[in-house]
């Protein structure tokens, strides 16, 4: 059985994608000259009474099918474009012969051009009375089931663009995303920081604890790892003489994967002489916070049902104080027994006592962790594990 016959909405895609070649019509035209998007007119005729329109000024807009209802000799349907989607409404008497078959084998998902003007209809949807119809892209597969979308998580990251198409909440991630590195970038520029790019491949690897992908250099016959952060030539930026340096960049880590951690990822990483950490804490809650609120339009934000308020200035708790304050304990008063047995009573899997400082910092995951649902610095890490940092407690003797 050939594939055709498995799949009818297939076979009845490829089907019209013929007749429109057959009368003559290009279903892949080179270019349309858009006036309009979806944004640009619900802004631009936003005082539209019901009823009224603007037969003066001829529009060009274009976008996917995601709606059509035929209403016997006209038609409404939706269609989605960037920033969102719009209503048209045509008449088949008012186009042309072409048109008309263009119209005719018009499916689900395929990529319009309409040209025409705005009015708001009587119920008061902005549209566009389209007066002329054109095909710019026939489509080949159908579209997932329009109101249950693309449901499963395998196949949403697999077919993303069928995830964008369907789910208009998969598509603000993506602008949010955009508007996020757009302002972190702004901000560090604006403040005199110079964006540089570390290199990828490199004869050693460093600045974090993990796992590299590697690769072979064929013609210099050497072993190469993929960047799993850019610390180390940051810092040596700022040994050779540059104050402020940042890069936003890609990194490899060849570990795990879940819903938080991804072999390749984006980091931001920057660094700046001359301050300590208690600016740099204050200059990072000024940053996320700020790139919330350009993506999202508040500080506020609501996950997994509780309100998160990024509204500087946000709580600083030292580890000490947060197991003090969620577990009840003291940790500066227990011996190294001590705080094993307390671990091991919160289920840790150590065998035997360790550092004081990596126990102390895994008995902060088990008591406190959880608890701290709002925006919290928690400061004065255990040096055990705090790697190339400054012991700020330190005293001249």
């Amino acid at each position: 059985m050939s594939e055709e016959k498995e799949n009818p909405l297939r076979a009845e895609k490829r089907r019209k994608l013929h007749e429109l070649k057959n009368a003559g019509i290009n279903p892949f035209p080179y270019s349309f000259e858009r006036t309009l998007t979806s944004a640009q007119a619900k802004e631009k005729y936003a005082h539209f009474q019901n009823g009224e329109n603007d037969q003066a000024h001829k529009q060009q807009m274009a976008g996917r099918i995601l709606t059509k209802r035929p209403m016997g000799k006209a038609a409404f349907f939706t269609f989605q474009d960037q920033d969102g989607s719009f209503q048209a409404y045509l008449r088949l008497q008012e186009l042309s012969p072409e048109d008309q078959k263009a119209f005719d084998y018009i499916d689900l998902g395929d990529i319009v051009g309409l040209s025409g003007f705005i009015f708001r209809t009587q119920k008061g949807e902005l549209s566009i009375h389209c007066e002329k119809f054109q095909v710019l892209a026939k489509t080949l597969e159908p579209l997932p089931e329009k109101y249950h979308g693309l449901t499963d998580t395998e196949l949403k990251y697999r077919y993303r663009h069928l995830d964008l198409i369907m789910n208009p909440d998969t598509r603000k991630v993506f602008i949010a995303r955009t508007k996020i590195i757009k302002y972190i970038r702004n901000f560090l520029d604006n403040r005199g920081f110079l964006e540089v790019e570390t290199p990828i491949l490199q004869p050693m690897y460093g600045g974090a604890a993990a796992t590299p992908f590697t690769t072979h250099h064929k013609v210099l016959d050497m072993k190469l790892y993929m960047k799993i952060s850019p610390e180390l030539y940051l810092k040596r930026l700022i040994v050779g003489g540059f104050d402020k340096v940042y890069d936003m960049n890609k990194n490899f880590r060849n570990e795990g994967i879940d819903r938080s951690h991804n072999p390749e990822f984006t980091m931001i990483e920057w660094y700046e002489a001359y301050t300590d950490y208690n600016y740099q804490m204050k200059q990072f809650e000024e940053i996320y916070a700020g790139a919330i609120k350009e993506a999202t339009g508040s500080y506020k934000v609501t996950f997994q049902g509780k309100e998160i308020d990024f509204t500087p200035p946000w709580r600083r708790l030292t580890m000490h104080d947060a197991i003090k304050e969620y577990g009840g304990i003291d940790v500066e008063k227990l011996s190294p027994e001590a705080l094993f047995d307390e671990l091991k009573k919160r289920g840790s899997d150590l065998k035997k006592a360790g550092a004081v400082g990596s126990m102390i910092a895994e008995l902060f995951e088990l008591t406190a962790e959880e608890h701290l649902w709002q925006p919290t610095f928690i400061i004065d890490h255990p040096i055990e594990i705090s790697p190339l940092t400054k012991n700020h407690r330190t005293k001249k003797g």
